[in-house]
Parts: structure tokens; sequence; C-alpha cells
């Protein structure tokens, strides 16, 4: 029977439960590299016929882990990011998305953001990343990518980082969600 879904959010959960940070996260994703070598999910899940958009697969209701399909229809480049007070862990479906991690040389928090190039690399169908809490980086993914990123936490709670290159800066950003409940 091939690893599907449903095993893949079970394993997801006892390795964040029973092993606490680097371990439990390196264990997410190489067990989403196993779900995504299951070529009937991705037909299902990310086949033609999924919707274009960011789908929430699973919400973990104890570890608070989601899993997310990501269908694009168009190429798209992000600008340097973080996810905040969460990890990511990006897993390539179809297409490829081109990576491109970073190193905060100069600044904390919004305002004065130098960063400099750690790595660049390309994701292919198969494979997965793991970028930590913290971790800056940027993704390029051709027309027509389909990958799953599953994240330590729901990131509609969460405030992050998003970096100017050329300006040299970075802005908070926070999701609709967390704007809506501030007062006025």
């Amino acid at each position: 029977m091939a690893y599907g879904l449903e095993e893949f959010c079970r394993d997801c959960a006892a390795s964040l439960r029973d092993h606490d940070g680097a371990l439990g996260k390196e264990q997410v994703r190489a067990n989403l590299e196993r779900l995504l070598a299951n070529e009937r999910f991705v037909a299902d899940t990310l086949g033609p016929d999924a919707p274009v958009g960011v789908q929430v697969l699973y919400r973990d209701p104890d570890q608070g882990f989601c899993v997310l399909a990501h269908i694009n229809r168009e190429p798209h480049a992000s600008p340097p990011h973080d996810h905040g007070s969460s990890w990511a862990i990006y897993g390539q479906a179809i297409g490829h998305t081109d990576m491109t991690e970073y190193r905060r040389v100069e600044g904390s928090g919004a305002g004065r953001a130098a960063l400099e190039v750690t790595g660049r690399y390309r994701l292919e169908p198969g494979h997965a990343g793991l970028y930590d809490v913290g971790a800056i980086h940027a993704i390029d993914f051709c027309e027509g990518a389909r990958f799953v990123r599953v994240t330590g936490t729901d990131l509609e709670h969460v405030s992050r980082l998003k970096y100017d290159l050329a300006t040299q800066s970075a802005t908070a950003v926070e999701s609709a969600h967390m704007r809506d409940k501030t007062p006025a």
C-alpha cells in the first residue's frame, strides 16, 4: 500500500511530539519526500484537476502543524522572507522551485536589513527542503509548479518579515487575519 496523506500526517504528529527540535523536523522532511513519491497522491491532490491556489490539506489539532497544497498556474518569484516563529518545509511535486537562502548581516527586526546569499539550488519533483525558524529564503517557481508546504503552525497567526534587497530593508508582514484582530 502506498504511503498516503493520512499516514504522513500521523507520522508528522509522532515525529514532532517525540523529537522536539531538528530531528523531528528532519523526519517530517524525509516523510514528505516519501509522500511525494506516491504518484496517486500527487495526481489526486496536485494534478491537473486540482483547484488553483493554496488548499489546506490538514491542520493538526494537537501539534499545530499545517499541510498545504500550492497549485500555481503562473510562474512567481517571492522576495526574501522568513516564517517568523514557525518553520516550513517545501516539497516539490510538479515543475521546479528555485530556492535562494540568505543570512542577515546587518540589522534585526523591521528596518535596516542587509542580506547575503548563503545558498542557491533547485527543488525538483520528489525533493523537500527545510527552512527553520527565522530562516530567510526566496522562492522562484516555474509555470504550473505544484508543491506541498508543511508549516510548524498556521501562518495566519504569525508575524513574519519580508526583505527588500534594493533598499536593504525588512518590513513586518501580518496576515489579514492578524490585522483584523488589531484594535483600531
